[in-house]
């Protein structure tokens, strides 16, 4: 049986591995804000039969000779081109228009035109934060009732959100990445992906230590060590399974949507990935670790002998 608690160091080296590059670029970079969180206006243009290939170079050379500085562009593959500037009024689009229209020997068609302000995305964020303080609280005081039979209840609510916090700095550190060197955008959309993949990270940290906690009365006798690697064994194949199913489901969408549904996706297929591996990986092994006292040995503290009770 491979033995996932003792090579636990292992993986959390991989995971420090995988957040450490993300935390960096969210310290130099932050994240790329979209116009959800600063304010402008938005530009969809559709291009019939342009004489010349659309590329993000030109179109932004196009606006910064109209004088907009660090205009974002997306293009695509239907020959649309997603335009992000600060707020513009009616002539000031018409004159991007035209502009554009001339560069590539077709009308350019609108299909969208939106200015939005930072007070929308001041709210959603707002909103947010406030929701997932509140599931934090309530995953802690879930996991310490539905655990109460068991010794140290409270320990499972803390290292689920330390699962969690694993899954959420995977995400938003990958986003600093991508919109430092790829020039996306964190907005509205991006949010919603990650409350999601909070959810799904909690589900399957639960999973897990709902089956830790039978074994418990099941395997009396046994070390913590074994009786948590026999529960992860045994709900590896439920947890991988149940992620497949979502992932299969995803990648269609990523492969057959289109415009910015496909970033948003593409944030979800990450946050479920990296949702699988903490409740395996992560979650467990961090509940073995502190019931040996590892955790505490890190600030000086807990015993030495890990067959010792903790203090």
């Amino acid at each position: 049986m491979f033995n996932i608690i003792k090579n636990r160091y292992f993986f959390y080296a991989l995971s420090l591995l995988l957040i450490i590059p993300g935390l960096i670029s969210l310290v130099m970079w932050g994240l790329n804000l979209s116009i959800d969180f600063t304010g402008g206006s938005l530009l969809d243009l559709r291009f019939e039969s342009p004489t010349t290939p659309l590329t993000t170079e030109d179109i932004r050379a196009d606006l910064t000779a109209l004088g907009y500085t660090n205009p974002i562009v997306q293009l695509s593959d239907d020959d649309t081109a997603l335009i992000r500037v600060p707020e513009i009024n009616n002539d000031a689009k018409n004159a991007i228009t035209s502009r554009l229209s001339e560069r590539y020997g077709t009308e350019a068609i609108e299909q969208r035109f939106e200015a939005v302000g930072p007070a929308v995305g001041g709210q959603v964020t707002q909103g947010a934060i406030f929701a997932v303080i509140a599931a934090t609280l309530g995953i802690l005081g879930y996991l310490a009732f539905a655990f109460r039979d068991v010794e140290h209840p409270l320990r499972y609510g803390v290292v689920t959100i330390l699962a969690m916090l694993h899954d959420v700095l995977v995400v938003l550190g990958l986003a600093s990445l991508a919109g430092h060197f790829l020039g996306w955008e964190v907005d509205a959309l991006f949010l919603t992906a990650l409350l999601t993949v909070i959810g799904f990270s909690v589900h399957d940290s639960i999973v897990v230590f709902d089956r830790v906690r039978e074994n418990l009365v099941t395997h009396r006798g046994e070390s913590f060590d074994s009786i948590v690697n026999h529960s992860v064994i045994q709900t590896l194949d439920r947890s991988i399974n149940t992620q497949l199913t979502a992932l299969f489901t995803l990648f269609a969408v990523y492969l057959f949507g289109g415009g910015p549904i496909q970033q948003f996706v593409l944030w979800l297929i990450i946050g479920v990935i990296s949702g699988t591996y903490s409740s395996i990986f992560n979650a467990a092994p961090l509940l073995v670790s502190w019931e040996n006292g590892e955790l505490g040995r890190l600030f000086g503290r807990g015993p030495r002998d890990p067959r010792q009770a903790p203090a």
